[in-house]
């Protein structure tokens, strides 16, 4: 299964972000997942990519073209793709995936999540989006999207689900 992961680009301060990136890219490899992802070697990208990497599995990188070549190759990867922007980046995450899982990121994130809930909520595919709610990250956001829903202004849940550990994508049977 290909399995898009959203994350930030820097390395955030608290230590469980990084152990749940860490996690994530050994279960993935561990589980012969393709990993793809935005093709950094920074903050969260590069230890989740880095982690499949050393586990053995397959990380592709998606990469926008207007980052310097030494940035774009800064990152080993098993398949490296170029881009022209971050929106053909998003296209061709939500295309070449079969799952989105979200780790805690920030407005780039968010504007990554939000494209897979929309392109589920009208139809335009049909993936799962889990948010990885380490230590209640996401807590505002789901706090949000509840209100959305509640005031009517969202028909659906996008495909969105919401776990605490990575342990229950696995235990709790979330995809094949």
């Amino acid at each position: 299964m290909n399995i898009s992961v959203f994350c930030g680009a820097t390395l955030p301060r608290n230590k469980a972000y990084i152990d749940a990136a860490r996690k994530l890219g050994t279960w993935l490899a561990q589980q012969h997942h393709t990993l793809l992802y935005g093709g950094s070697n920074l903050g969260l990208m590069g230890i989740v990519s880095g982690a499949a990497l050393a586990e053995g599995g397959t990380v592709v990188g998606v990469i926008p073209t207007f980052f310097s070549e030494e940035t774009i190759l800064s990152q080993p990867v098993t398949q490296l793709v170029r881009v022209a922007s971050l929106a053909e980046r998003k296209a061709y995450l939500l295309a070449h995936s079969d799952a989105f899982i979200a780790l805690p990121g920030g407005i780039g994130t968010l504007d990554e999540v939000s494209e897979v809930m929309v392109a589920n909520q009208l139809g335009q595919m049909h993936k799962p989006m889990v948010l990885l709610n380490i230590e209640g990250y996401y807590d505002a956001f789901l706090q949000q999207l509840e209100r959305f829903n509640s005031d009517g202004l969202m028909r659906s849940s996008g495909g969105l689900i919401s776990i605490d550990r990575i342990d229950e994508i696995s235990d709790g049977g979330l995809w094949g």
